[in-house]
């Protein structure tokens, strides 16, 4: 009797002890369910400080906190055309606590003409969309004349010479768009590559270069001030910021639908419970009536998705410079 009693009570805390286990595994389990975890989450930017990039990330890093009641910082990581950026976020720790803000350049264009240290599609979580602003493309004084994009192009047939256009950079939106306005029309056009934007418009606007196709976010305020002219804009429909300036879908020219556009997105193997509380309270700070109007003054539309369509979105993005510039046999950075 004493054995099998003995071997009862062995049973019984061998059973006890099994349920203690579970229950401390299920603890363990809950707590990691937990996040935010009350430390800061940063949110890296891959610019240096200022400008539209500055601007969207720290509204939504302020918004963020206050909604969340956890601080997130955001933190400029410029340098690369935005691989470095990329690439730290590529590397950090899955647990929540790294995200960056993603656009067309580091995660449309560059996978396209780059040869990137990592996949902005297999080593990234995609949490969300922020929103997008369209491109525009602006004529200079030797093109002023112009007075729609019907008659820019007819002008441009007639030259006997390729029009000169300024881009941010090889391999940006602005340089990449004009590729595509060229094969659309059979028209050449001479590239004159800046390092950024803004002194390629500085040139279109002092005439040394004809024309240049900048995001409407850093074209908007020489538009208004009319040092640059706005023949059309790659959005669905017309700008309220420049209501009488078309767009290329009216223009039959679907294919110019193209937005400059921002989102956040974490390194791989993010605990999905994490992406979806980040991508519900996101889309909540989309929808206050204060950010809305701030990112519209700045031409930016807000556009809430979830992580599965923000995901879709990047790939159909990519996919479509990527064909362009193999198309094109438009030569990709070996660095």
């Amino acid at each position: 009797m004493s054995q099998i009693s003995a071997g009862r009570r062995s049973i019984l805390q061998m059973g006890i002890g099994g349920v203690g286990l579970a229950l401390i595994g299920a603890a363990t389990s809950q707590a990691k369910e937990v996040w935010p975890t009350g430390k800061p989450i940063k949110i890296i930017i891959p610019a240096q400080p200022g400008g539209g990039l500055d601007l969207i990330a720290r509204t939504m890093a302020d918004k963020l906190s206050q909604a969340m009641g956890t601080p997130f910082i955001a933190e400029n990581m410029g340098g690369g055309g935005g691989t470095i950026a990329s690439l730290t976020t590529a590397r950090a720790a899955p647990d929540g606590q790294t995200f960056m803000i993603v656009n067309i350049s580091t995660h449309g264009t560059n996978p396209a003409i780059r040869n990137l240290p990592y996949d902005t599609m297999k080593d990234f979580t995609h949490v969300g969309m922020v929103g997008g602003s369209p491109n525009v493309l602006v004529v200079g004084p030797e093109l002023s004349k112009a007075n729609s994009m019907e008659s820019l192009l007819a002008e441009l047939k007639k030259r006997g010479k390729p029009a000169t256009y300024g881009s941010a950079g090889p391999g940006t939106s602005s340089h990449l768009l004009v590729e595509q306005l060229s094969v659309a029309t059979g028209i050449p056009f001479l590239h004159v590559p800046y390092r950024g934007i803004g002194p390629a418009m500085v040139d279109v606007m002092a005439g040394r270069t004809d024309m240049a196709f900048p995001g409407l976010i850093a074209a908007l305020q020489f538009i208004k001030a009319s040092r640059l002219k706005a023949l059309a804009v790659s959005s669905q429909l017309r700008m309220p910021q420049i209501p009488t300036v078309s767009t290329f879908a009216e223009l039959g020219m679907s294919e110019f639908s193209s937005l400059q556009w921002y989102g956040i997105s974490g390194p791989a193997g993010i605990p999905a419970h994490i992406v979806n509380t980040l991508n519900v309270q996101m889309n909540k700070v989309l929808k206050d009536p204060q950010v809305v109007s701030k990112f519209e003054a700045e031409t930016l539309t807000v556009m809430p998705m979830t992580p599965q369509q923000f995901t879709a979105f990047i790939d159909k993005d990519a996919s479509k410079w990527k064909k362009l510039v193999k198309d094109r046999g438009i030569e990709v950075d070996a660095t």
